[in-house]
């Protein structure tokens, strides 16, 4: 008798446990569906989506990375090519991607961009008798050029379908060809053997000013070499991409693929710091530039982001770092999420006087990194917070009339180019997936 009356007690508790992951589900699904009307209703995201659009599709037809610069940023086209795409023929768009790779060195170095003969912004120039109306310049501290260009041609094949791009031919060679040049490049020119990682000059995270030089574009015998997050998780990135184009080659599958795999566990390794849960900004080849502070504590949002993108990190490790973005927007007194690094290099630190803190590149609020990073979080499924953090990122682009390149966390005031098409492309890219993934909660 006990034992069919305990046999009834636990098919009651059962049931009971049943009927309350049910009524969670159930609860959990209305909110979704709540948070999907709600993105679906709000016509910032239209108007915004819609300025950029406009914005990126230029009457010159020329891709300037912002109306203060006359250069074409390979890392800018990979940002903007996906809502480029939607307002620009895909052969215009095709025509000035594979532009870069008229430039590309017989080492399979990539420039960072090109300008019509007629610019001047103070580079050392290079000229292609392929492309003789452009000229191209390369920001030697940089070491995310050749990634970024395999991913633009890689978001380009995914909004068109057109994958014969990889078969087309620049000076002998096909794109697909080139872009084992590019890669090949970074792992026989630029990496660090000890840590079995690429290296690049010491910059702020994605940024291009190295603090030894006034300007600090170009590496000099005072550059100190060291690896960091962003560059390798780009690498990881542009291999991914890679893979997918050469499944059926096996040597060279199971040669990036081993590849891919070593760069993730040394950035694990070598980069990750289990205790704080964050990212160390460098470890360097030989020695730090810097002094007098303790440069390791210094959060960078955009390496951060990449090695999310990439899959370096896992959930919790996703969790914290998102933590750690709010905190920084907390303490910064930012008005969005996109605060590059804190806190700041202190004063000195750079001899760029635009290396300042809260300049610039030192401790400013990015709109394009913010993009970026509320991106991440729908890819991560972390919906809700996403249209949280957008909300801020659509009020001032409305409220001054379109996408500048950087602000002061200090007045929120923009500066920078006003016309900035990085920022238009991270953000018009994240309202769309924004809103298909909302669409996506409503089926």
């Amino acid at each position: 008798m006990n034992q069919i009356c305990l046999g009834k007690r636990n098919l009651l508790v059962l049931i009971a446990i049943a009927l309350l992951f049910v009524s969670c589900g159930e609860k959990k699904k209305g909110q979704d569906i709540e948070l999907a009307q709600k993105i679906l209703a709000d016509k910032r995201l239209d108007m915004v989506l819609e300025m950029a659009e406009k914005t990126l599709k230029p009457e010159s037809g020329q891709f300037k990375a912002g109306s203060n610069y006359p250069e074409t940023w390979i890392r800018d086209f990979a940002t903007f090519i996906e809502v480029a795409l939607q307002v620009n023929s895909k052969e215009a768009i095709k025509d000035r991607l594979l532009l870069f790779f008229d430039f590309q060195g017989e080492d399979g170095n990539i420039v960072d961009g090109y300008t019509e003969l007629e610019n001047e912004a103070g580079y050392d120039y290079i000229y292609s008798k392929t492309a003789p109306d452009y000229k191209a310049h390369k920001n030697t501290v940089e070491t995310d050029q050749e990634s970024s260009l395999i991913l633009a041609i890689a978001r380009y094949i995914r909004a068109t379908g057109d994958k014969s791009i990889l078969l087309e031919e620049k000076n002998g060679k096909t794109v697909l060809e080139r872009c084992e040049m590019a890669l090949n490049f970074l792992k026989k020119n630029m990496f660090s053997e000890k840590y079995g990682l690429i290296y690049g000059a010491t910059t702020i995270d994605w940024t291009d000013v190295q603090p030894e030089t006034p300007w600090g574009v170009f590496t000099t015998e005072d550059t100190h070499w060291c690896v960091d997050v962003y560059d390798n998780a780009l690498y990881i990135l542009a291999i991914n991409e890679y893979l997918e184009w050469t499944k059926e080659d096996k040597v060279k599958y199971d040669f990036w693929s081993k590849e891919k795999k070593s760069v993730a566990e040394n950035v694990k390794k070598y980069l990750w710091d289990e205790k704080n849960q964050k990212f160390i900004p460098h470890v360097y080849l030989k020695d730090s530039p810097f002094s007098g502070f303790n440069e390791d504590e210094i959060f960078y949002l955009g390496g951060t982001v990449y090695a999310i993108m990439a899959g370096i990190l896992n959930e919790q490790e996703i969790e914290a770092s998102y933590n750690k973005m709010l905190e920084m927007k907390k303490a910064s007194g930012s008005m969005t999420i996109a605060v590059i690094n804190w806190p700041p290099y202190p004063e000195g630190s750079f001899a760029n006087p635009m290396a300042q803190p809260f300049l610039y590149v030192n401790a400013a609020d990015w709109t394009w990194w913010g993009g970026r990073t509320i991106e991440a979080m729908i890819k991560t499924g972390h919906l809700d917070l996403a249209y949280q953090e957008i909300s801020p990122f659509l009020d001032r682009v409305i409220k001054n009339k379109g996408f500048y390149e950087w602000y002061s966390v200090k007045d929120h005031q923009p500066h920078g180019s006003n016309t900035f098409l990085g920022a238009a492309g991270a953000l018009g890219k994240t309202i769309a997936l924004m809103k298909k993934a909302a669409m996506d909660e409503m089926k």
